[in-house]
Parts: structure tokens; sequence; C-alpha cells
């Protein structure tokens, strides 16, 4: 499961003014799959289905009190399922859309709220929902995915609320509460899977795909030594393949590389960080003269042929008599 907020920008995502520009363009792929005669989803929100854009707009819009000129007024986040779990949510795109609304009604809103720390709720987050079935830019055969656009306020206009404040669960000081956007990724995807009955691989969880991104060393070898002890069920179709990691050899010699890369990786890292940290320590304690001694000395640098042919010629060479 694939989430992120879209930044603010000055094009589609612009998020200091009206909400129509993002309304138009979740709305874009509906007029095509019309003139292919292929049904069209709705906004939707925690209730209701089949919402007018209109309404879409007039609600996140007005919903701004005590917020500047300048201020975020609402907020684009994207969700998008592998083709492995598209497949468990169903096997066509009506269940598959049916199954999305689900998700965000009963999984992610829900802990969406819940990681802000304000002892707020799914029904006090204003939001509204739109699934999309084609990504022109990817390949894959499936690639259904859900647009939302949340409110910055709550439903009842009062309590600001931000997923992208760098603040965690504060208890003192101007902002109270905040956002861990790790820990609502580990959420939902465990809300996903409990909801689905998805079995997932190691290699498809937050916490094994976060590790191996931005973990230290240590913390990536046992990663993936862990993955090396696990017995996994990979999906071929609609058939279930039995691998047992430690026997088979494709996916032993793949992680055994991987191994080998986060170790080569991390050699190379340490050697560049020895040498700078040497020549700063040189620097440091006597300026350029320390930097300079590090540097062969001139009796040290041997003169090349031609300079000795030169020096020579200089020997022999005499200032001529006076007659």
């Amino acid at each position: 499961m694939h989430i992120d907020f879209a930044p603010p920008s000055n094009g589609t995502y612009n998020n200091s003014g009206s909400s129509r520009q993002l309304a138009n363009y979740m709305e874009h792929e509906d007029l095509e799959r019309m003139e292919k005669g292929v049904y069209t989803e709705g906004f939707f929100n925690m209730t209701d289905d089949n919402i007018y854009k209109s309404k879409v707009i007039k609600d996140i819009d007005s919903n701004i009190g005590q917020l500047l000129k300048t201020d975020a007024k609402f907020y684009a986040i994207h969700v998008s399922p592998s083709e492995k779990e598209l497949r468990t949510m169903g096997n066509t795109e009506q269940e598959q859309a049916e199954a999305m609304r689900r998700y965000i009604r009963e999984v992610f809103i829900p802990e969406y709220a819940k990681n802000f720390n304000k002892e707020l709720s799914a029904s006090d987050i204003k939001f509204y929902g739109k699934v999309h079935f084609d990504r022109n830019r990817y390949d894959n055969e499936l690639n259904m995915h859900c647009h939302l656009i949340v409110s910055r306020k709550d439903q009842a206009n009062k309590v600001k609320i931000s997923p992208l404040t760098n603040h965690r669960n504060t208890k003192k000081g101007v902002i109270v509460g905040g956002f861990d956007r790790a820990a609502l990724f580990e959420n939902v995807e465990k809300g996903f899977d409990k909801l689905f009955s998805y079995h997932r691989q190691l290699s498809e969880k937050f916490e094994y795909c976060n590790t191996m991104k931005n973990g230290p060393v240590m913390d990536k070898l046992l990663t993936q030594e862990r993955e090396l002890n696990t017995h996994e069920i990979f999906f071929v179709g609609e058939k279930k393949k039995i691998v047992d990691v430690k026997t088979d050899k494709n996916v032993k010699t793949q992680i055994n590389k991987n191994i080998k890369t986060i170790l080569d990786t991390s050699i190379q890292q340490q050697t560049s960080l020895t040498v700078n940290q040497s020549i700063h320590q040189r620097t440091d304690k006597s300026g350029l003269s320390s930097l300079l001694s590090i540097l062969p000395s001139v009796t040290e640098i041997k003169p090349t042929d031609e300079q000795q042919l030169l020096k020579h010629k200089k020997k022999k060479k005499r200032r001529p008599r006076l007659s």
C-alpha cells in the first residue's frame, strides 16, 4: 500500500485558496470513461456516495474558520494499493472500488483522526474521496487508487489539523498533538490486512521498506537476516506457491546480494567519513600549514629528466671573455 501526501504547489495542489482546481482534476477521468461506456465513480464521504462536485467544493471552501489567506485550507492524499492487494479487494473494478470506499471509511479515516492525538474520531474529519482506475505512467495491469481531499478544519470548523506538521504527540506549547506519518502508515497497513484477510509478506511491509531505505546499516542487516529465515507464501496468478526462503536458491541469492550491497555501501561511507574527519582535524588544529603537511615536501619531489637537463646546461654556460 502506497500512501502519500501531495505537497502544496501553485498548480493542482494549491491549497491556500479554493478547492475547485483539485476537485476538477479528481473528476478528469470520468469523461474518458463515459465516452467508452464504462461506469464512473462519484465523490464519496464517510456516509454518502455519488456526491456532486459542486457540493464538495462548497463544503470544503466554507470550512475555513479563523484561517489566514495564506494558510492551507485542505490537503490532498493518495491511497494506492499494489496489484496483489487489489486482487484481494475484488475481481472486478466495481468490487475493488466498493472495497476501497470501505477501507477508507473503516480503516484509513479512523486512523487518520486518531493520529492527531486530539481525541478526534472519524466523524470529526471532513473529507471527500474519488476512486480512479487508470494511471498512464504505470504499466501495471491494475492501477486503481483513491484521491482524498481533506479539510484543514474538523467538521465543527473549530479544530485545526495538519498531517504535514513535524510535531508528534506534543503535550505542551502552541501546538498540542501533532501527526506521526510513519505510525499512520503502519496502522492502516495492519488495518488493511485485517479487513481483507491479507497475508502480507515481510518485503511488502512498511517497516521493512522504511528500514531498508532509511535505517542504519545494522538494522538493514538484521532485517535481511530476518527475511532469510522467513517462510513466505507467494501468489502467482490465482495459485499459491510455497517458497522456503532458506532453501530456495533464487531468493537466497538475491538476499545475499542485498547484504553484500549494504556492507559495500557501509564500507565506502565509513572510508569517506574517516578521510574527511582526518583532513578536518588537521585543518582545525593549525590551519593551512596542517593541510600542507599532508602533501609531499619539496625535497620529496624528484625533478623530471627535462628539469635535470636544463639545470645541467645552466652550469656549463660561461660568460664570454673580453678581448
